[in-house]
């Protein structure tokens, strides 16, 4: 029966901290600028048109409730 030995990170808890976000960061995969702006327009219209529909719907049960329930 073969045993692991996992070496410990030598420094300060602060040092190995910042030592094992740097070796997680390198492992990410980034978008290109392309998509991040791509993705990032989609975001700001897909907000403005949820916006715009609940905007519409409060209008519309407001003016609703004007009329039916208030009599104006």
């Amino acid at each position: 029966m073969t045993s692991t030995v996992i070496a410990k990170p030598s420094g300060n808890s602060f040092t190995r901290f910042f030592t094992g976000l740097w070796a997680e960061m390198k492992k990410v995969v980034w978008l290109s600028r392309k998509e991040v702006a791509y993705l990032t327009g989609l975001v700001l219209l897909l907000t403005v048109a949820t916006g715009i529909v609940l905007g519409l719907f409060d209008w519309g049960f407001s003016t609703a409730v004007n009329k039916l329930l208030i009599g104006q």
